[in-house]
């Protein structure tokens, strides 16, 4: 039996899914620990074939595997839709060749919210190339000196730009990431620290965040929960109760102000940041970009004009901003609801707003280069048209991995991860045993909405029943499905937020998630082990817990870490 039908709704989120009320309600029927085969059509037959539930598995595994191994990260995505088609065509290598091509990846791109999100790259990356071609990004390099304590500020600047850009993590990773890149490069940081800073910044900040693209989507699901099951509370207040218990991305947030405080690094990160300092270079030998924007390429006789960058990035935060209040707004009031920010918010469409916003920072772009005499019309196009190809090689990964999260949703790869779960669990180990559940559903499938789509029908009607009226516990559940949902989305090759980071920083793919992946590790840990069993448990509460896991999180960064030195 198919665990799920899921049909998306989340315009604003590539790959994100929905369950519906039947389905919601056969989810909360099926026990626990059934793990069923998919079924397939045998093409050209008309007949089913049922396969085993765990070459669900296959298809993320196989990508991940093939891009962590040999860093080719196009061909791993391409084996792993190639391998999830296989299976859904009933084995036949020419029926999923087609599949392939005339379904999976069309489909990806059909996805209206997915070509949102493809216009929205194309037009940042358009306007980063009127940026930088008419000085804009030589203006910001040259604010900057190149001494430590700079190397430092570069590090804490991009934290910060990241918790003020907190209302998408799309557009946080690429406005934030894009504007820092020329500083960053400047100090001799390595691309792969700064694809970190800002990923581990974009989405637990935006999920946090008490105005945002995930707060409508976020509250819709408890709310929804809450109503199936008859509990008196307000959602939304109950979102905001969640946030001490959402561990994971409050500790990553302080994880990432440490490690750019300190100046230290462990593992690969390291030796990354040791290559940039020492060598001055900022990719390593061999790197794939995941864009393609140099600072070489401006003319030497264009003068550093750093309004030509900085205009263009505050326009489209303020008409982000005013879109998604003027659009929350309209809709809020043509129901005949009261325009309650929170309300206003809850109904904006974000990724209409953000696609307003991009155009409108092409627009300031071009003014101000050809206003300020740096490129002519004629050469502000093609400027425009250079940014917007330097995006091709993000685009065909964001587009691969959606067509992957398709396959993985047909074959119900997050049913049978659910399903290997079981319904042993007491109480106690309900929320860190979600968070685990969380993240491998959504490392896997690298979607966070879909994740938490997927789980808060199954999980929050198993916390009420086997733990009634303990609100820790109902809490913890709940924030440990968002919480869960985020590490998987960050630490995913095949996330669509990881792949804006490495586009947005021009930072070679698999290099990232490969440097990046023992720092979410720790923190995930830490957070599992100091956090969310000990909170669950009560032995202390959720507030303690989190000072006891940044306690123990610093003491074991500065253990494994050594000074970053040229």
């Amino acid at each position: 039996m198919v665990l799920a039908v899921f049909a998306g709704v989340a315009a604003a989120r590539a790959g994100a899914v929905s369950v519906d009320a039947a389905s919601a309600t056969e989810i909360q029927n099926l026990s626990l620990n059934t793990i069923s085969a998919a079924t397939v059509e045998i093409a050209g037959r008309g007949e089913d074939r049922a396969i085993p539930a765990w070459t669900s598995i296959l298809p993320p595994l196989l990508a991940i595997v093939l891009a962590l191994l040999f860093r080719h990260v196009l061909v791993a995505l391409v084996a792993g839709v190639w391998l999830g088609a296989f299976l859904l065509a009933g084995l036949s290598p020419v029926a999923s060749f087609a599949r392939v091509l005339d379904t999976h990846l069309v489909g990806a791109i059909a996805d209206r919210g997915h070509s949102s999100i493809l216009l929205f790259s194309l037009l940042l990356g358009g306007m980063l190339g009127l940026m930088t071609q008419s000085g804009g990004a030589k203006g910001l390099a040259s604010w900057v000196s190149t001494d430590t304590a700079s190397r430092r500020r570069g590090q804490l600047t991009t934290w910060f730009l990241g918790l003020l850009v907190f209302f998408d993590d799309y557009a946080n990773s690429l406005l934030v990431g894009a504007s820092m890149r020329p500083v960053t490069d400047r100090l001799r940081i390595s691309r792969e620290k700064l694809a970190f800073l800002v990923d581990a910044t974009a989405a637990p900040v935006a999920s946090l965040a008490l105005i945002s693209s995930w707060i409508g989507v976020e509250v819709g699901y408890i709310a929804d929960q809450f109503t199936h099951l008859g509990i008196e509370r307000d959602a939304y207040l109950t979102f905001i109760e969640t946030i001490p218990f959402r561990f994971y991305p409050i500790l990553m947030l302080l994880f990432v102000a440490w490690v750019g405080f300190r100046g230290r690094d462990f593992g690969a990160m390291r030796r990354a940041e040791e290559r940039a300092l020492r060598e001055g270079l900022v990719s390593g030998a061999g790197a794939q970009p995941a864009s393609d924007f140099h600072d070489e390429s401006v003319p030497e006789d264009v003068v550093g004009r750093p309004m030509n960058a900085l205009i263009p990035v505050v326009v489209v935060v303020l008409v982000a901003a005013l879109g998604i209040y003027v659009d929350g707004r309209g809709k809020v009031l043509a129901a005949g609801l009261e325009p309650t920010l929170r309300a206003i918010v809850g109904e904006a469409s974000s990724s209409a707003a953000i696609l307003w916003a991009t155009g409108a920072g092409c627009l300031a772009a071009l003014v101000l280069s050809v206003g300020s005499k740096a490129l002519s019309f004629g050469q502000s196009i093609q400027a425009w048209m250079s940014g917007m190809k330097s995006m091709l090689y993000a685009v065909v990964i964001l587009v691969l991995a959606w067509a992957l999260g398709g396959v993985c949703r047909d074959l119900d790869t997050a049913g049978f991860l659910i399903g290997a779960i079981g319904d042993w669990l007491a109480p106690a180990w309900i929320p860190a045993s979600v968070f685990v559940l969380a993240a491998l559903v959504s490392f896997a499938t690298g979607t966070s909405w879909g994740t938490m789509a997927i789980l808060f029908p199954l999980v929050v009607p198993l916390a009420h029943q086997v733990a009634p009226g303990q609100e820790t516990i109902l809490l913890g559940t709940v924030s440990s499905i968002l919480a869960g949902s985020v590490w998987g989305d960050h630490c995913s090759p095949i996330s669509d937020t990881t792949v804006l980071s490495s586009m947005a920083t021009s930072c070679d793919h698999m290099d990232h998630v490969r440097t990046q992946l023992p720092y979410a590790l720790l923190v995930g840990a830490v957070s599992l082990l100091c956090a969310e069993l000990p909170v669950a448990a009560g032995w202390y509460g959720p507030w303690v817990g989190l000072l006891v896991g940044a306690a123990v999180m610093v003491a074991v960064f500065e253990l494994l870490s050594r000074p970053v030195r040229a």
